[in-house]
């Protein structure tokens, strides 16, 4: 494990060859895989799962209850929300869970509402705003995102 010295690490279960660069803040209670690269500028709040051979580009906040499977890519400035109806100062008894599926990639700047599940080796366009759940193997763009294709699995 490396930790840039800039970087701002309470969490304790971080697995091995995984790297956290400069100004990234993670929180006590997440949990983050072994060989991940978490790059500069993002967040990981407390109640985040990450898996293993993770990517987590600049500019990415995950906020509490995001699940992140294995092998996912999450492209610079990717948008996560986890409270359907946020209001300053009120906060819901419980933030809703969003699952990126093992080997799920997510692209640039793409927004992903809150209890969204992206299946497994689905795609996100740069840009989009996904809505709905994401089924395994289809690739998703546009706002809202609407399924383009379907991949190979």
């Amino acid at each position: 494990m490396k930790i840039h010295p800039l970087a701002d690490v309470a969490a304790t279960q971080i697995g091995d060859d995984t790297r956290i660069w400069q100004f990234s803040v993670v929180l006590a209670g997440a949990r983050i895989g072994k060989n991940c690269n978490i790059c500069a500028h993002t967040l990981i709040e407390a109640d985040v799962i990450v898996g293993d051979h993770v990517t987590v580009k600049s500019g990415v906040y995950l906020w509490d209850g995001l699940r992140i499977g294995h092998h996912v890519f999450i492209g610079p400035n990717a948008t996560f929300t986890n409270d359907k109806t946020p209001r300053s100062k009120v906060y819901p008894e419980q933030f809703l869970n969003t699952v990126i599926e093992d080997f799920a990639s997510i692209g640039a700047n793409a927004t992903i509402l809150p209890g969204i599940i992206i299946g497994r080796n689905a795609m996100v366009g740069a840009g989009s705003v996904v809505t709905k759940s994401v089924p395994p193997n289809a690739v998703v763009a546009g706002n809202p995102a609407r399924i383009i294709r379907f991949l190979q699995d």
